[in-house]
């Protein structure tokens, strides 16, 4: 910094706003400034120049591009936010202005510990768990969507499914989306909805924004309305890297409403081509099928056998005669056999027939009280009776002398 040799000669207006930058800048090197924003206006060159107030005064503030690109959220007039860098001076207008590194909503830290506590707690009860969650209708018969009717989310879900579904039924449940009480009205929609049974589907969502901006659809009785609804969810709250409560209770999370709008919407034109393709094929497979059939038909009409169905017959009956023959000589041969084995057995029972032993000459005789054949001698007493039979009769007789020598052995 250049300044006059003699200190009575004045200072250019570049030496006092030098000495002033000097002087700020070796103060105020990281500063942490909390303020409402005002005056926003981004500029081509893809800056940010803002100012930051409170009720007592204003501080004018820039954001570079390059800081502007690491934003994860978006900030408009009215925001209350918390602001990090360092105080600068802008020589050409002789204003100190904060120049900023980092912003993020007022507040938020509170936020989202509340934020977290919440979504252990759901989480803890199984309200997040996988096999909870239902599967969207490929085609479903009516959409439900339960946001703001005059924000840009409707005009997008409407303008999808217009485009890829025309004439699916679409019925909208209004709600206020930000500011408190809205949890409250989502939440009543979202239950009305799922009673009215007008709907197999419902897209719960807003645009994007700020923590706060978001952070209706951070709350637990919406959480639980979602959870016992009767049809399946679909979130889409915010932008792709937005992440609510809500999202992590409903059976699906969508980035944006348009892309809930296309998941509940199957392209009806591209739907109808494969359709078509499908009909072919089975058009195709039928046709080769029944070409098939035909062929084997004639392949089977025109063959030697069916040409002369009586050559088959007379084979037919040429083999039937013959096992008929087979079986004719099969029971002669048995009959034959069977002859012979009874006129043996009748020869051997006549040997044994004690009317031919008799005609030999020969007598039985029996103990006259008992009838048993005395079949060999024995001793016999005198007095004895016994029974002679001959071939022509029988005699009654009684031993009167047992002579040894007669009875030999003895008489039985």
């Amino acid at each position: 910094m250049d300044e006059p040799a003699n200190r009575n000669e004045p200072l250019t207006v570049s030496q006092i706003t030098a000495m002033i930058r000097a002087r700020l800048e070796g103060e105020f090197p990281r500063v942490h400034i909390e303020g409402e924003i005002g005056n926003w206006r981004p500029a081509a060159s893809g800056h940010v120049y803002f100012a930051l107030k409170d009720e007592g005064a204003l501080l004018g503030a820039v954001m570079w591009k390059s800081t502007r690109a690491r934003m994860s959220g978006e900030f408009r007039d009215g925001d209350r936010v918390e602001a990090r860098g360092a105080i600068g001076v802008y020589d050409r207008r002789g204003q100190y202005q904060l120049i900023v590194d980092s912003m993020k909503p007022a507040g938020e830290g509170a936020l989202w510990k509340k934020y977290e506590e919440l979504k252990r707690k759901l989480e803890a009860e199984g309200l997040f768990d996988p096999s909870r969650k239902r599967a969207v209708p490929a085609l479903p018969t009516a959409v439900g969507v339960v946001t703001s009717p005059t924000g840009a989310a409707i005009r997008d879900v409407l303008s999808v499914l217009a485009r890829r579904a025309p004439g699916l039924p679409v019925y909208v449940w209004p709600a206020r989306v930000q500011g408190e009480g809205a949890a409250r009205e989502i939440a009543r929609a979202v239950a009305g909805l799922s009673a009215s049974g007008l709907v197999d589907v419902m897209i719960v969502g807003r645009g994007g924004g700020s923590l706060e901006d978001l952070w209706e659809f951070n709350d637990e009785a919406l959480a639980r309305a979602v959870a016992a609804s009767a049809v399946p969810v679909i979130s889409a709250v915010g932008h792709e890297t937005d992440f609510t409560i809500c999202d992590f209770v409903a059976d699906m999370r969508a980035p944006t409403p348009s892309a809930a709008a296309e998941l509940v919407s199957r392209d009806r034109i591209k739907l109808r081509v494969e359709v078509a393709d499908a009909l072919r094929r089975i058009d195709r497979s039928l046709r080769t099928r029944l070409d098939t059939a035909r062929r084997r038909l004639r392949a089977a009409l025109d063959s030697h056998a069916m040409r002369q169905p009586e050559m088959r017959l007379r084979v037919a009956q040429q083999a039937t005669d013959e096992a008929i023959r087979r079986m004719d000589t099969s029971i002669g041969e048995r009959l034959r056999t069977a002859r012979h084995r009874a006129l043996a057995a009748t020869a051997a029972l006549q040997g044994h027939d004690p009317d031919l032993i008799l005609r030999k000459g020969y007598a039985i005789v029996t103990d006259a009280a008992s009838g048993r054949v005395l079949s060999r001698s024995a001793r016999i007493r005198p007095g004895r009776q016994i029974r002679t039979r001959f071939r022509d009769g029988t005699i009654r007789s009684i031993v009167t002398d047992d002579e040894a020598d007669l009875f030999e052995g003895g008489l039985e």
